[in-house]
């Protein structure tokens, strides 16, 4: 059996919360247009845990929590012309872009934001405390997963 990993993954509120994966219980990551993000979630596995993160909102932080339950999955929202994440460069036999399935797990009692997170955290252990961090999926070591299942 292969060890839980665990991740990181961002989702602007408006866009797709905490709030609507606990509604809908399982739904596609999908829409990820970064190639270092990409391959974060090509190295996921099955059953690997994933720290639910609110961006560009006030505050940002950690909200819930959700697993992977399906890998490589061909995101089809790069082949759909009226959507933003249209690609018009990927060809359906050769997608440049796949997503993983989610299923939610639990939502935090309360927001674990990200100054919080700068005080607990330095960048080195946790990338998404980094200033100028951009990337919406990031890999989390399992020493500091630990600490945050604590506190969420």
């Amino acid at each position: 059996m292969t060890e839980i990993n665990y991740w990181l993954m961002k989702s602007e509120p408006h866009a797709y919360s905490i709030d609507n994966l606990k509604n809908d219980g399982v739904t596609l990551w999908d829409g990820i247009r970064n190639y270092q993000a990409r391959n974060f979630m090509r190295n996921m596995n099955k059953g690997d845990k994933v720290f639910f993160y609110h961006s560009n909102c006030k505050p940002p932080g950690i909200v819930g929590l959700m697993e992977v339950i399906d890998l490589k999955i061909v995101d089809p929202t790069q082949f759909d012309k009226d959507s933003k994440y249209f690609d018009p460069k990927s060809k359906t036999e050769n997608p440049r872009w796949d997503c993983v399935k989610v299923k939610y797990i639990s939502k935090s009692k309360n927001i674990l934001s990200l100054p919080e997170l700068r005080i607990l955290f330095s960048e080195d252990d946790l990338l998404v405390v980094k200033k100028g961090n951009r990337l919406s999926i990031l890999p989390v070591r399992n020493d500091i997963a630990k600490i945050l299942l604590e506190k969420i």
